[in-house]
């Protein structure tokens, strides 16, 4: 079969299309044709290299997947699965994550156990299907499973372009929160108000927290307080203490990652002084997956998809979305 591989860490260049082994099914597996694929902000970290991690060589990019039944292992419950069933595939389990630690699925057949599949309503695409659940499941759990979001709060979101960005935006909005979307591209300002942000901060013409300070007022440690409610930062690095300037007293700072350095220094003053929450998300569970497909069929959400390319074009779009040319989704077609 083909696949897309890279058999050692470094530029996008050593991204092709080989000829593999097709992928026998375990007894508790499904063998899937894939049909569609999108990147993560991990995809292109990963091939090129992140410190600590080890990531088997060749290695498959693709964690988030659309893709059809085809076989089934001869142990898998046939009442739950049959041949032709639209699935989308949890690529994290105890063993790790695909495309990071586990084979992903650029490619046009997987074997995938019947524990990590979930069924795709007939009303969502494989296009949308494939943009779950990594970051629209992360955003999810982090907002309102971790982080309680209400009806009416502020919500600053950092790396707001980004794919879970995207996703914290749409689902804050639909929640009746005022969001703020920060981003350091002028040129990205117009789509994000498309997608919901009420007020869009460009850092390259001033700091976030000069933006709040001025239209929401300096957070205090006494008295009334201004700030927002909630600020969601899964940037770390410089941004992290940075951050906390931002939040009022008594809010919320809610973290499911550190696209920007995983180290950074904290000053705590600002958490007791403030008495600021911090709250961590990891990831998602399957019930935030099966959420979002069934608020994608009912309507009620439509991913957002930057472009729709064939898996040969993984060079371009890995390297776009390492440079931060992508707002949203970056979807592959396989199949």
């Amino acid at each position: 079969m083909k696949a897309i591989i890279f058999k050692e860490h470094g530029p996008f260049e050593n991204l092709h299309e080989a000829e593999v082994a097709d992928p026998e099914p375990g007894p508790t597996e499904c063998l899937l044709r894939v049909r569609a694929v999108s990147l993560n902000g991990f995809d292109p970290m990963v091939m090129r290299g992140i410190p600590g991690l080890k990531t088997p060589l060749p290695m498959i990019p693709g964690a988030d997947i659309a893709a059809e039944i085809v076989e089934l292992g001869k142990e898998v419950n046939s009442a739950d699965w049959a041949v032709g069933q639209r699935v989308a595939v949890n690529p994290a389990n105890e063993m790790g994550m695909m495309g990071e630690t586990l084979r992903g699925g650029l490619c046009e057949y997987i074997a995938v156990d019947q524990t990590q599949l979930v069924h795709v309503p007939d009303a969502v695409s494989d296009h949308h299907a494939a943009c779950l659940p990594t970051a629209y499941a992360t955003a999810y759990r982090m907002l309102f499973t971790r982080g309680q979001i209400q009806n009416g709060e502020t919500v600053l979101i950092l790396g707001a372009s980004g794919g879970v960005g995207t996703c914290c935006i749409q689902l804050a909005k639909s929640a009746g929160c005022k969001v703020i979307a920060v981003t350091s591209s002028a040129a990205k300002s117009e789509k994000l108000k498309e997608i919901g942000a009420d007020q869009v901060v460009d850092t390259s013409a001033i700091s976030y927290v000069d933006f709040i300070k001025e239209h929401y007022g300096k957070p205090r440690t006494r008295g009334e307080t201004g700030g927002v409610d909630v600020c969601v930062n899964y940037s770390g690095g410089e941004d992290w203490t940075k951050a906390f300037k931002a939040v009022r007293r008594g809010g919320r700072i809610l973290t499911c990652g550190a696209t920007a350095g995983y180290d950074p220094k904290t000053d705590i003053r600002y958490i007791w002084s403030f008495e600021h929450t911090i709250i961590g998300s990891n990831g998602w569970q399957r019930e935030d997956h099966v959420k979002m497909l069934d608020l994608i069929a009912k309507g009620d959400l439509v991913p957002i998809v930057d472009r729709v390319v064939p898996m040969g074009d993984i060079q371009t779009a890995m390297r776009d979305l390492y440079e931060r040319k992508v707002v949203g989704k970056v979807v592959l077609e396989v199949n």
